[in-house]
């Protein structure tokens, strides 16, 4: 009997290792589904395909015209493509929209997005196409021979903004536009309070020169503009900001594995800061205040922080302006990147959306809606769309063709097409491209963007409901905000608990196998002993 278990022995740990040894290997096959998407040797022109398109537009009617003729465009290259468009007027909208219909397996074939977003949709099984294949295909890739219009290489799609799209260390987007962050500011308020607007604007700058403008004469009104409404600092992306400022800082937010550092002594000290400009009537956010553009354009802000793509809201002679004409001032704008706490180093964040495409069970489906995302980035979608607001084309061949080049040159000929300020915000971010960094994307990091957001949004609403805002008041902030967001479900905190999820399924299996090895081991010895009693050893 003693072979027999020695055999029974020697085989389970055969067992385990070459269980161990297939688990790896399954656990590299699910990373190459993942990885890699088979591009089909041709497309099928003979069959017909219907592809559904997401994008966000909110009342910039030009935007929903580009998409329409876009489509139109496409289609009578492909007219085997039907490219049905659906309209959302928030991003976060579609991200929930998709969420929801991966369960149902009804996503869209392409949509706008973020890679924040596209983090989180990668937690399902085959769900995003991952491009690498696709871009590199030499018939139908970025540049491909076997394309229906001009599209740019590879080569030519900016490489910042690229980078973007790479998550996992592939890529699962397209950039489409790209904007960053902007200071509109009143500049005669500036020169009226005895102060010069500087090329490159500092937090120490914006702090003083927003507590001087927060100031009352003797009958209540504000000395700056004479009357009874003035918020000196508006902010509409209170994440943005935070973000920012702790980058300026070299502090932490997160690392590129998903490590939240967020809840550090930094933060707290800009918490404080913004605490006491909160209180003095200096600072407030778009979530508090409402639109930064309307209190600019109205005389009521000094400084006014959005988007560049949000400029043609900026300014009294601004197309797409939220107020009425009577309720504007005329004034001289001025366009700065977002305040620095070091000119010589400057940090700004790249924003703007993507493009991806949703897996399909034809892979000639799949086919289609690539060509459609590629189709985006031609010159001639690129500069209509840029010349909108104040975005920028994502390929060097756009920015720079003739005609873009003269809708740069065209600066302030009109308050349309080539309004200034649009236009100064969109040639802030083509000379600041290399001052632009990116947050690491991971499943859960959109939740960490909006925890950012959300501690100085608390701040500033404990402040004017007259709290304390001190030590206590932060450390009880971060549980808070860590609670609200799941942070500790969903990431590796550096700040408290660490929740590093559920085993891997390889690991599950290889200790699973173990166990039953050392059962096994057990039974044998548990089987001798037995043996001895009988023989009365």
């Amino acid at each position: 009997m003693k072979p027999f278990w020695k055999k029974m022995l020697s085989c389970a740990m055969a067992f385990v290792c070459l269980t161990g040894a297939a688990a790896g290997l399954t656990g590299c096959h699910g990373s190459k589904e993942k990885a890699a998407f088979e591009v089909p040797e041709s497309f099928d022109t003979t069959k017909q395909y219907e592809i559904t398109f997401w994008a966000k537009n909110d009342t910039n009617i030009r935007q929903t015209d580009i998409y329409k003729k876009t489509i139109a465009d496409f289609e009578a290259l492909y007219p085997n493509i039907t490219v049905n468009l659906k309209l959302y007027t928030d991003y976060g909208k579609i991200y929930n929209d998709v969420i929801t219909n991966i369960a149902t397996q009804t996503t869209p074939n392409v949509c706008i997005t973020y890679p924040d977003h596209i983090a989180t949709y990668l937690t399902g099984s085959q769900v995003v196409v991952p491009l690498d294949e696709l871009m590199a295909d030499p018939a139908y890739g970025l540049g491909g021979s076997n394309l229906e219009f001009d599209s740019p290489t590879q080569e030519e799609v900016i490489p910042q903004f690229l980078k973007e799209c790479s998550l996992n260390g592939h890529y699962y987007a397209l950039p489409y536009m790209r904007s960053t962050e902007a200071c509109y500011i009143n500049q005669d308020y500036v020169e009226q309070l005895g102060y010069t607007v500087p090329d490159v604007l500092t937090w120490d700058f914006i702090w003083e020169v927003s507590e001087a403008a927060a100031k009352k004469g003797a009958d209540g009104k504000y000395v700056l503009n004479g009357g009874d409404v003035m918020i000196p600092f508006i902010y509409k992306s209170t994440d943005n900001m935070m973000i920012q400022m702790l980058r300026q800082k070299n502090a932490g937010y997160s690392t590129q594995s998903g490590e939240v550092e967020i809840f550090n002594d930094t933060t707290k000290d800009i918490l404080f800061t913004i605490a006491d400009h909160v209180r003095s009537g200096a600072f407030s956010t778009f979530k508090i205040s409402s639109y930064p553009a309307n209190f600019l354009n109205a005389g009521q802000c000094v400084f006014a922080v959005d988007s560049t793509a949000g400029a043609t809201w900026m300014g009294p002679d601004a197309p797409l302006s939220d107020i009425s004409d009577e309720a504007k001032q005329s004034f001289e704008v001025a366009v700065r990147p977002v305040p620095q706490y070091d000119p010589e180093n400057m940090q700004m964040i790249s924003q703007g959306p993507s493009v991806c495409v949703f897996y399909k069970e034809d892979p000639q489906e799949v086919l289609a809606s690539w060509l459609f995302t590629q189709y985006l980035l031609t010159s001639d979608v690129q500069i209509s769309y840029s010349e909108t607001e104040g975005y920028v084309p994502v390929t060097s061949k756009a920015q720079e063709s003739a005609e873009y080049q003269d809708y740069l040159a065209r600066e302030g000929e009109d308050a349309d097409t080539h309004y200034k300020v649009k236009i100064e915000a969109a040639k802030l971010l083509l000379n600041h491209t290399q001052d632009t960094f990116t947050t690491p994307v991971f499943s859960g990091s959109a939740s960490l963007r909006d925890a950012a957001g959300q501690l100085i949004e608390k701040t500033a609403k404990s402040v004017r409901r007259k709290e304390t805002v001190d030590e206590a008041y932060t450390d009880k902030l971060f549980d808070d905000v860590t609670a609200l967001y799941h942070l500790n479900d969903t990431l590796q905190s550096t700040a408290g608990k660490q929740d590093l999820g559920p085993l891997p399924t390889t690991s599950v299996v290889l200790l699973s196998v173990i166990g039953a090895a050392w059962v096994l081991i057990l039974l044998y010895v548990v089987w001798q002993q037995l043996q001895k009693s009988k023989r009365g050893d």
